[in-house]
C-alpha cells in the first residue's frame, strides 16, 4: 500500500482537440467519425452530444437521428497524435514512470515524486492545470494505491475533475461495497450475468462471499482475481514506455460488447492506416501482422501471420488482417467482442530484394505514402 498511482484520462479527447483547433465548435454537439449519412461509426463525441444519447462506436446514422443538429467531422489522427505528444510531455515532467494506455490515457507511478509537489493531490492538481494551460485541454485524474483503484477514481468526478481514493484497506472496501460489480476489471457482461444469477450485484456482495465460492462460480483464475479486485487489491506495476514491446499497434474498446461482425471488421480496417503511417514514418518494414480480439468474458485471442516479404504498406497490412479475421471469426460464429486490435512487429530496416516483386511493393508503398500526406492535410477519413 506504499505505492501512489495516478490515472489520467483526457476528456472526450478527439472532440476536445477539434474544438481547440476550431473555436466555432466549442459548446456545440460535436461528433468525430463517419458522416451522418454514411456507413460508419462515431469515434468520439463532445459532452454536448452525449446529452442526446450519442456515444462512441454508435453508427453515425443513428447518431444523426438522435442529434441531427450536431457538427460531424472526420477523424484527423495526425492532429490527435500531435496533441497526445503534447500532453504526454507534460506527464513526463511529474514522473519518469508513465504507462501509455492509448493516445488519451495513461497510468503514472508518482510514488517517488509526489512529495516534490506537496503531496499526491497537489501533484494531480498541478498536472491538470498544466495540461489545461499548455495544451488547451481538460483531463480527469484518479489517485490511488494501485492501477485498478486509480482507474475507478478517475471516473468519479469526470469530466475535468480529480478524486483521491482512500488508502486504508478498510476504507477502500467500504468505498467499493455499494458500487456495481461492473466497475471491476474482469467483470464483463457474461461474467456479470453469471454473478447476478447468484444475487451478486455489488462489490459488497462479492466481499461477503468467500473466495472458494466465487471460484466455484467463475473458475479458478477469474474467481481468485475478481475476489481480490472486490477488495481493491491489485499488484500490477506501472509499465513505463521504455519497456514496451517492439511493435506498433492500435486497439479499439467498444463501449458495449459488439456482436456485429461487419462493424468489428470495419473498426479493425480503420486501425490499419494508423499503424501503417507510424511504421512508414519510422522507415521500417514489419515481418509479422497480429490480430487481437477480446470477448465479453475477457478471453483474449491473439493470432499472427508472417508478412513475406516484410511490408510497410496498408494494402499488405489489410490483406493480412482480413486473412486473420476470417480465420478467427467465420460468418455466423456468434461472437461478442469487447476489444479489437491490429498490430505489426518483427521489424527490419530494409526488406530483402525481390527481382519480380519489388516493383509492385514500391508502388503500394508510394500509394500509402501519398495517402499519408492526404490524411495529414484533410484527416484520416480522406
Amino acid at each position: 500500500m506504499d505505492r501512489i498511482i495516478l490515472h489520467v484520462d483526457m476528456d472526450a479527447f478527439f472532440a476536445a482537440v477539434e474544438a481547440r483547433e476550431h473555436p466555432e465548435y466549442r459548446g456545440k454537439p460535436l461528433i468525430v467519425g463517419s458522416g451522418p449519412h454514411e456507413r460508419g461509426v462515431v469515434s468520439t463525441c463532445s459532452y454536448e452530444a452525449r446529452k442526446f444519447g450519442v456515444r462512441s462506436a454508435m453508427p453515425s446514422r443513428t447518431a444523426y437521428q438522435r442529434c441531427p443538429h450536431a457538427i460531424f467531422v472526420r477523424p484527423d489522427m495526425a492532429l490527435y497524435r500531435r496533441a497526445s505528444a503534447e500532453v504526454f510531455a507534460v506527464f513526463a515532467r511529474y514522473t519518469p514512470y508513465v504507462e501509455p494506455v492509448s493516445v488519451d490515457e495513461a497510468f503514472l507511478d508518482i510514488s517517488g515524486s509526489a512529495h516534490l509537489f506537496g503531496g499526491a493531490r497537489a501533484l494531480g492538481e498541478s498536472l491538470r492545470a498544466a495540461v489545461r494551460r499548455e495544451c488547451g485541454l481538460t483531463c480527469s485524474v484518479g489517485i490511488a494505491p494501485n492501477r485498478l483503484l486509480a482507474k475507478i477514481a478517475s471516473e468519479v468526478h469526470k469530466p475535468d475533475g480529480l478524486f483521491v481514493m482512500p488508502f486504508a484497506p478498510a476504507e477502500i472496501a467500504g468505498f467499493l461495497a455499494p458500487r456495481p460489480i461492473g466497475i471491476l476489471w474482469g467483470v464483463g457482461k457474461t461474467t456479470q450475468d453469471a454473478l447476478v444469477r447468484y444475487g451478486l450485484k455489488t462489490c459488497g456482495d462479492l466481499q461477503k462471499l468467500d473466495e472458494a465460492s466465487l471460484v466455484r462460480i467463475l473458475g479458478e483464475a477469474a474467481g481468485r482475481s475478481i475476489h481480490r479486485h472486490a477488495f481493491g487489491l491489485d499488484s500490477t506495476p506501472v509499465a513505463s514506455e521504455a519497456r514496451a514491446e517492439e511493435s506498433v499497434s492500435r486497439e479499439h474498446t467498444f463501449p458495449e460488447d459488439c456482436g456485429n461482425r461487419e462493424e468489428v471488421r470495419q473498426t479493425l480496417l480503420a486501425l490499419v492506416p494508423e499503424v501503417g503511417e507510424r511504421v512508414r514514418r519510422e522507415r521500417r518494414w514489419a515481418a509479422v501482422a497480429r490480430l487481437k480480439l477480446r470477448d465479453s468474458a475477457f478471453n483474449t485471442i491473439t493470432r499472427q501471420i508472417r508478412l513475406d516479404p516484410p511490408a510497410c504498406d496498408d494494402i499488405a497490412f489489410r490483406r493480412a488482417l482480413l486473412r486473420l479475421f476470417a480465420r478467427e471469426w467465420p460468418p455466423n460464429a456468434g461472437l461478442k467482442i469487447r476489444l479489437a486490435g491490429f498490430g505489426v512487429s518483427n521489424f527490419v530496416d530494409e526488406p530483402p530484394a525481390d527481382l519480380f516483386g519489388d516493383g509492385e511493393r514500391k508502388k503500394r508503398e508510394r500509394l500509402s505514402q501519398t495517402l499519408d500526406d492526404l490524411r495529414r492535410r484533410f484527416g484520416l477519413g480522406a
